[in-house]
């Protein structure tokens, strides 16, 4: 197929036929690092060994620690997916957005949009007709960090790349490497959701179950598509569309 420039693309390298073992525990141990908790983990003691407080005086998160920590994370882990890739000479171009034009893809992300509300709205209230005890935490912790246009701000940017590009490249290499050496891209689409759901549990069970069900959404499009730029759009576009309905409600 040609690209709309009219030039023969590049094709992705195809996968591999016999994948050893040493593949297997070398791909497992990409996709921990790229998972998002060694990072935090590492970034959050050499943070607060540098003497940033983890929360304000009055108990809640502090929104520069929340900011610095969300950057250098997702500058961490775009900087590994990059260099595993570029270490089994692929293209993070290609593994990552593919072949198909961009400016489609991100008309497609827009296009999910509404589906993406309606699916979470439906998660949710299943959730409360069926399971009520789900709904543990009557107040989203970030809420609190929302008190004035400079927190705010700060969110907005961090919605974008921690949610819309760190989370959508770290969710693109974890089933491409899934795809290839670890028993295929729907098994990793399950795990991966899963953890990604439970990465939000301190917002609530009920939170963390519709969490997981869009990582699976946004997670089914790049398998099906070979292109992290819709679930980018559909993802930042959802983060920053729930950060204005906060502020406008608080």
């Amino acid at each position: 197929m040609l690209d709309p420039a009219g030039a023969e693309p590049r094709s992705i390298p195809a996968s591999p036929g016999a994948v050893f073992p040493v593949q297997r525990v070398g791909a497992l141990m990409e996709v921990l690092l790229c998972s998002g908790f060694p990072s935090q983990l590492f970034l959050i003691a050499l943070l607060t060994g540098l003497g940033m407080p983890v929360r304000t005086a009055g108990g809640e998160l502090s929104p520069p620690f929340v900011f610095t920590l969300s950057m250098l994370d997702a500058m961490l882990v775009v900087g590994l997916v990059i260099f595993f890739l570029k270490r089994h000479r692929e293209s993070p171009a290609d593994v990552l957005f593919g072949r198909r034009p961009p400016v489609t893809e991100a008309a497609l992300g827009i296009f999910l949009l509404p589906a993406v509300f309606l699916l979470v709205g439906l998660v949710l209230a299943l959730i409360l007709t069926y399971a009520p005890g789900l709904h543990n935490v009557t107040r989203n912790p970030l809420e609190d960090m929302l008190q004035n246009r400079r927190n705010a701000l700060i969110f907005g940017i961090v919605a974008l790349v921690a949610g819309g590009v760190r989370e959508e490249v770290q969710r693109g290499f974890i089933l491409h490497r899934f795809d290839r050496y670890l028993g295929g891209g729907a098994l990793g689409l399950v795990i991966f959701s899963g953890l990604f759901g439970l990465g939000h549990v301190d917002q609530g069970i009920d939170a963390a179950i519709a969490t997981g069900v869009l990582g699976a959404l946004w997670g089914g499009v790049y398998l099906a598509r070979r292109s992290i730029i819709a679930p980018m759009v559909s993802h930042a576009g959802f983060n920053l569309a729930q950060l204005v309905n906060y502020v406008a409600l608080g």
